[in-house]
């Protein structure tokens, strides 16, 4: 199956709530949603359970390029802490947005720093908010895989929640802007 953006209604960024959790590698989901909608001049609206964004794409309908729609994304960033990420999808659900039509983007442990790939379907792989994504959604959900390395140590949880290193960092605004590209230009 290849991704198109076309069939997307809902991209979810995994991350913490909470400034101090910002620059975190667990939160590498929110720094790319708000790249997004800082390029579409989104605005996010605040809830107890979610802050969300709505983007409006152009898209061509026919091969000449005359014929345009408008689709329209949903962007959230849960606000429920990694662990219950999931609960966000029960808004989605009642507004009839399957799990085939979301995109979730997280960190990765699996693969390398600043490697990113897009994947349909899998297992959570330990990943505590992609588990709870699934809980609520199944499987069957688009996924924007950052890599971020495992710890040397092997201390995933103190890993996940420690910011990005100085070497990192600097690199890190090139790799959002890589990730987003990846998403818009599948």
């Amino acid at each position: 199956m290849e991704f198109d953006i076309k069939k997307i209604k809902a991209i979810i960024g995994l991350g913490n709530p909470g400034f101090k959790y910002y620059k975190n590698r667990h939160n590498i989901g929110f720094r790319i949603l708000d790249k997004i909608a800082q390029d579409y001049s989104a605005n996010w609206s605040v809830s107890d359970i979610q802050e969300d964004a709505t983007i409006t794409l152009t898209l061509n309908v026919s091969s000449d390029s005359i014929d345009k729609s408008l689709h329209k994304i949903i962007l959230i960033k849960p606000q429920t802490f990694m662990n219950d990420s999931g609960r966000v999808l029960l808004a989605l659900q009642k507004k009839g947005i399957n799990s085939e039509n979301i995109l979730v983007i997280h960190d990765e442990l699996e693969k390398d720093f600043g490697k990113v790939s897009l994947k349909f379907d899998g297992s959570a792989r330990g990943h505590n908010g992609l588990r709870s994504i699934m809980s609520f959604a199944g499987s069957s959900f688009w996924r924007l895989r950052f890599g971020i390395g495992r710890p040397e140590d092997g201390d995933v949880a103190k890993f996940v929640l420690s910011n990005f290193n100085s070497q990192e960092e600097e690199k890190i605004d090139l790799l959002i802007l890589e990730s987003v590209k990846k998403i818009f230009q599948s």
